[in-house]
């Protein structure tokens, strides 16, 4: 039984960082001592959340089928990760975030919902993957802490104006690029902010060795475990679902002609060299919506008025209309619906799906033209009369929505890579794995 663990829409995958060492003598006569293997500003990462957190990703990487690269690979990538997750909690904590237990309680039982199991199968699933309940609890904490983070420093400080928007629709490239959707993978090569010629060349010259062992052959996804300097590379890269708007040029023209598979040569970025990866394609369609033009009465039980003279007086008003009477009239006169009663009953067009079930059933069981007999909501009996069916293509208004979308991300994703690199360059970071790169390791104190 295999499992993969999401947390929403941040749902990353669960990558456990707390091992806690065991207390009992027979144990410690035995295993070696824990050790630090980083110091983060007012923190530090043991060997013992390393290795948890290799072992992890190892897992993952062998669930997919793919070689698992070499542990000293693996250790550094990962430590990164380790370090940069460290400071965003610091940040989160010196800023208040808490997470109740009320909330990680509901953020469990949404994963445990979206894979279709309850809790308890939920804890057997992650027994069986060799994971620990409590640890899984305390990585969701940890995540949705630094989503919290994220928010407040990096998604409220991304604006997009209505101009913008209409910029962006009336340009070739939105017309072409809000037709379909991509599903991506990324290899970052990563270069200083303030890299010099030989710094540049370096790059370029690794980047272009990663591309010709991908052409020939290599697994993307193990490449960019690897290899990336992306914050998913322990992912394989995966950038999920974009649109080829959010990506710098030549990418957004290039992506949309290629074939599924394909990847892209690498080219230079503001946070280095990139290749990426076209995985899947989606979207495209015209979106149509049904809509109903319908009236109702509505007859609200009350103190004064039992149910069973509720009923009985939609019921007279029911015979009224077919006897002749003007269904408006009535509405007017009786109708306890104050957002249509002086309209004559009239609701206008509507969407079905933004009606209870009840009244959506009868009004589609209700032919055009015809005066439903009457029925019971939440809200007390009603009669409906269908004055009209109508498909809408909304296609321009769900346009508008995805292209603030599509310009938000791209900003964000922008705005986030940035503030990652510059906590990370502004802390004191000391990574004691042996062979660590030490250069620029304390920033702050340069």
């Amino acid at each position: 039984m295999n499992v993969k663990i999401k947390l929403s829409d941040c749902l990353r995958p669960l990558m456990l960082g707390a091992l806690f060492l065991g207390t009992a003598a027979a144990h410690a006569a035995v295993q070696p001592l824990d050790k630090v293997v980083a110091i983060v500003d007012n923190d530090v990462i043991m060997q013992s959340q390393l290795d948890q957190r290799v072992k992890e990703v190892q897992q993952t990487i062998a669930k997919r089928g793919g070689g698992v690269p070499p542990t000293s690979v693996l250790d550094q990538q990962v430590l990164e990760r380790l370090i940069v997750e460290n400071l965003q909690l610091q940040i989160g904590d010196r800023s208040g975030i808490r997470i109740t237990d009320e909330e990680l309680n509901q953020a469990v039982g949404t994963i445990a919902q979206r894979n279709n199991m309850s809790i308890d199968q939920f804890r057997a699933a992650l027994a069986h993957d060799g994971l620990s309940y409590e640890d899984a609890r305390d990585q969701i904490r940890r995540e949705m802490i630094i989503s919290r983070v994220r928010q407040r420093r990096v998604a409220e400080r991304v604006q997009v104006s209505e101009q913008e928007v209409k910029n962006f629709l009336a340009s070739d490239l939105g017309k072409m690029q809000l037709s379909e959707e991509l599903h991506l993978a990324n290899i970052l090569i990563p270069t200083p902010d303030s890299a010099n010629a030989e710094q540049l060349n370096a790059a370029a010259a690794k980047t272009q060795a990663v591309y010709d062992r991908l052409k020939q052959g290599a697994d993307f996804a193990q490449m960019a475990i690897a290899q990336s300097g992306s914050d998913n590379a322990l992912e394989g890269g995966d950038m999920g679902w974009r649109k080829a708007a959010q990506l710098p040029p030549p990418f957004d023209r290039e992506l949309s002609t290629m074939e599924i598979g394909g990847i892209t040569q690498p080219a230079r970025t503001p946070g280095g060299f990139i290749i990426l990866k076209l995985l899947e394609k989606r979207g495209g369609e015209t979106q149509v919506r049904d809509e109903v033009h319908v009236r109702h009465i509505l007859i609200k039980p009350s103190e004064i008025r039992s149910e069973a003279e509720t009923k009985a007086l939609a019921q007279k008003l029911y015979e009224r209309i077919t006897s002749g009477e003007d269904f408006s009239t009535l509405a007017k006169s009786y109708s306890e619906d104050p957002g249509s009663a002086l309209n004559g009953g009239d609701l206008n067009w509507i969407d079905p799906k933004a009606l209870v079930p009840e009244f959506q059933a009868v009004m589609a069981d209700t032919p055009q033209g015809v005066l439903s007999k009457p029925f019971k909501t939440q809200y007390g009996w009603h009669v409906l009369e269908v004055l009209g069916r109508r498909a809408t293509d909304s296609t321009a208004q769900a346009r508008e929505q995805q292209a603030l979308t599509v310009l938000r991300n791209r900003k964000y994703d922008e705005e986030l890579q940035t503030w990652l690199r510059q906590i990370r360059d502004e802390a004191y970071v000391e990574n004691k794995l042996p062979g660590a790169d030490q250069t620029g390791t304390d920033q702050a104190a340069q």
